[in-house]
């Protein structure tokens, strides 16, 4: 008896090979029997199967992996004719299994796969995939099965996921979008571009971060849509109902990223991409850019200009001008003689160099960068393989292939001269990429892109990221035991692993004022939280007033940058006049007083994930009209941040979240859970502290390590609740922090009617310098007695004018109580 199913070397039973070849060659126009090219979706399920914390799902011909992450991160991979890609991402370095309980249950409708916390859900009629919490509440489901559609120009598949939307489902993420913090009813595209003076809703703009964060019913979820092709984003845009994404090429992969708090959403978001490395302390100062600062008399006159109106000021910035013909790596000798000379002065007075540097190379036999390049053919290569060549600020250029791992190698090699020379800083620019006339790389320039290979429409979103990423590994290599700081206009997931970033080419408006405010929560809450502005705007002229508010948000913001554009007018903190100067010195100055609550959260970024400024909906998820706010921030989580966005504004309405809040200003204590107007004249910004926190803070300095620190301010704001704050220390420019040498304090406090209980703990192997702290007890409601500090009574002490308690103590203490 005949067996019609013999395998042939294909694997396609014999039997039926042969019919279909005896189909194809009977039919007169073989064209005729080839199908026309559409979307084509998941069908049944007919099998399943386990491979360790790896499920996988077929209907006969596409493929499903299921990959369990953690207890609350599942990855979704759709390979349609049952064929994976190799696993490689740029956004998530190594991808760890960390999980202990998992498994499959085949139930009658449905497959599920488990953990202790979530479940994906794969229904056996139709492929619909969905996720529950483990109280069965859905979280997220399929509207349609996934689908592709062969993409006959390029290959491989546009691919596309679409999901439930929920009437109620707001949206957040996404990066530097410029527009509303809540995403719902918007349609967004990645692909990074450079977006020269951008306007509100424009789309898209320089960075591409396909992670959002749903919240349905109080329940945070996100997804994390790792694919770098040019990918497309609806919130309900098209169809209210729905929530689609979708990509020009390259996999359908996504993460499910489980809540329930969106906080939590972020921290594991980040489990995936990473975190911030700490930076310098310098890096967290006020910075003065401009496009161009020189010749190098014009440098000196603005540095000068900053001491001698005790403007506190740490890096200064060297736009392309610095170069001689805008070759990168080189200076132009006409306008800086000595740059080493000149590099050293600055840093004696206090100022870190940090100078620009683009991707395009300078086609010439004569420049050292360009032959190196040449002769390893390091640079981009077309399909037929003719160099890319494209114009930017040199002229005609070639690019460097920062997708291959010798040529990272190479290019961070390349700032061992700026090093030597003092440089402190380096600044990416133009790594979208940007090219004159075309705006971009055509799509067929080839990329090695670490031995996966790919054009130009899988690694553009990658490109500046992996500049960036050369750049941080070179200086960091050459710097030996000092952190770099590096910032980039361009990136992609992960980024923040190498960079700082800011918010691109914006303009003197009061709208942008907004947008910023809006884009730095979005961005810290999509992974990038060492994130600002330019302040004042890089193009257009800001008035007096538009400056100075801007500045007043930008001393709140993690990077901390003003800039603008050579055709404007100047633009330092004293260039409006008084009251101006004396309004930007005090807030410049609360910025450096600052600074140590500011590193701490940085830790607490670096080392747990969190973001560092968070939108009031974060705080209060479960309340629906804190969806749509999104002109207050936290600064961390014990200060509450309302700035002025209007002109001629003296007194704005501020939400407080619930709880106790103090006025920083004025100490006065306030219930949340409500709305007030707080007067905002052009001297202050409505700022509040959350009741229990503890606040260090340094003395005000030109820049950072201008002097020895004698002793720290720690500012305490009573409650009549338990409250934790956490404070960090250690060098400041090193990496001993990776090796534990570093200091992490928790202060509990806890108060009563009349009673005050400070508790001190600490761990790691760093001692501070300072030996002191002055207690500045806020908002105390009875009149202290007696204070007892680790069993032996203070004396000491003083009721200053503004009613606070104020005492100095050792540092290393470990109970403080007062009565």
């Amino acid at each position: 008896m005949e067996d019609n199913n013999i395998q042939n070397p294909e694997g396609i039973p014999a039997k039926l090979a042969e019919l279909e070849e005896d189909e194809f060659h009977h039919v007169n126009n073989p064209a005729a029997g080839i199908k026309p090219i559409v979307k084509k979706y998941l069908s049944r399920p007919v099998s399943a199967e386990q491979k360790n914390n790896k499920f996988y799902f077929s209907d006969g011909d596409a493929k499903v992996e299921i990959t369990v992450v953690t207890d609350e991160i599942i990855r979704v991979r759709l390979a349609p004719h049952g064929v994976f890609l190799d696993e490689f991402s740029y956004a998530v370095p190594k991808l760890e299994k960390k999980v202990s309980v998992f498994g499959l249950n085949e139930l009658e409708e449905e497959y599920v796969v488990y953990t202790n916390i979530i479940n994906c859900h794969i229904r056996k009629t139709d492929f619909f995939i969905s996720f529950s919490d483990n109280q069965n509440f859905i979280t997220s489901s399929d509207a349609v099965p996934m689908h592709w559609e062969e993409n006959v120009k390029f290959g491989g598949y546009y691919v596309y996921c679409t999901k439930t939307c929920h009437s109620n489902e707001s949206f957040f993420g996404m990066g530097d979008k410029a527009t509303e913090l809540n995403l719902r009813g918007k349609r967004l595209k990645n692909w990074n571009t450079d977006a020269y003076s951008f306007a509100w809703n424009q789309d898209p703009l320089y960075r591409s971060i396909p992670f959002y964060i749903s919240l349905n019913e109080g329940i945070a979820h996100g997804i994390f849509f790792d694919n770098t092709f040019k990918a497309d984003f609806d919130f309900g845009a098209e169809d209210p109902t729905k929530t689609s994404f979708w990509a020009e090429g390259g996999e359908l992969q996504y993460y499910y990223i489980h809540g329930p708090h969106m906080m939590d959403v972020v921290k594991r978001y980040h489990l995936l991409t990473g975190t911030h490395p700490m930076p310098p302390m310098w890096a967290l100062g006020y910075h003065q850019c401009r496009w161009s600062y020189y010749p190098e008399s014009k440098v000196r006159m603005v540095t000068k200009t900053f001491r001698e109106k005790k403007i506190p000021c740490d890096g200064i910035y060297l736009d392309i001008d610095y170069m001689d013909g805008y070759r990168c790596f080189t200076w132009n000798r006409k306008y800086f003689p000595d740059p080493k000379k000149m590099i050293k002065e600055l840093s004696e007075q206090g100022f870190k160099t940090v100078v620009i540097i683009d991707p395009g190379i300078r086609v010439d036999d004569n420049y050292s960068v360009f032959k190196e390049g040449k002769e390893n053919r390091y640079f981009c290569r077309r399909c037929d393989d003719y160099f890319m060549e494209g114009h930017v600020w040199p002229g005609r250029c070639q690019f460097p292939d920062f997708t291959n791992p010798e040529v990272r190698e190479w290019w961070g090699n390349l700032f061992d001269e700026l090093v030597q020379l003092g440089v402190a800083g380096v600044w990416n620019d133009m790594n979208e990429p940007a090219v004159f006339g075309t705006g971009t790389f055509p799509d067929d320039v080839r990329h090695q892109y670490d031995g996966q290979r790919g054009s130009h429409r899988k690694a553009h979103n990658v490109y500046g990221m992996q500049m960036v990423r050369a750049t941080y590994e070179g200086l960091r290599k050459i710097m030996k035991n000092k952190r770099p700081f590096t910032i980039t206009r361009a990136g992609y997931s992960g980024v923040q692993r190498f960079s700082s970033v800011w918010t691109g080419d914006n303009v003197a408006s009061w709208e942008h004022l907004i947008l910023g405010n809006i884009m730095c929560q979005r961005l810290s809450i999509s992974g990038v939280s060492f994130c600002g502005t330019d302040i004042g705007g890089f193009s257009g002229e800001p008035d007096g007033e538009l400056f100075t508010r801007w500045i007043q948000l930008g001393t709140f913001s993690p990077f901390m940058r003003a800039h603008s554009a050579g055709d404007t007018k100047e633009r330092e903190p004293w260039s409006f006049g008084e009251p101006y100067t004396s309004i930007n010195r005090k807030f410049i100055e609360l910025r450096y007083r600052l600074l140590p609550y500011l590193y701490s959260a940085f830790w607490e970024h670096h080392r747990y994930g969190f973001p560092i400024v968070r939108p009031v909906v974060m705080h209060e998820q479960f309340e629906p009209t804190n969806h749509f706010r999104q002109d207050e921030f936290t600064y961390g989580d014990k200060i509450l941040v309302c700035p002025v966005l209007a002109a001629g504004q003296k007194d704005r309405k501020v939400y407080l979240p619930k709880g106790k809040w103090y006025n920083f200003w004025t100490h006065e204590l306030v219930d949340g859970g409500k709305e007030l107007m707080v007067a905002a004249p052009l001297e202050t910004m409505p700022i509040f502290v959350k009741a229990g926190s503890v606040i260090p803070e340094y003395p005000v300095m030109q820049y950072v390590g201008e002097k020895e620190i004698e002793e720290v301010k720690m500012n305490v704001y009573y409650s009549d609740f338990e409250a934790n704050s956490f404070i960090f220390e250690d060098y400041g420019e090193t990496f001993a922090y990776e090796q534990d040498i570093y200091l992490e304090k928790k202060f509990v406090v806890r108060g009563k009617e009349n009673k005050l209980t400070i508790q001190q703990s600490m761990e790691g192997l760093y001692t501070p310098r300072y030996e002191n702290y002055h207690m500045n007890i806020i908002g105390l409601p009875f009149k202290p007695t007696r204070i007892i500090v680790d069993d032996h009574e203070v004396k000491d002490f003083m009721i200053a004018s503004d009613k606070t308690v104020q005492l100095k103590l050792r540092k290393n203490f470990t109970q403080l109580v007062i009565n």
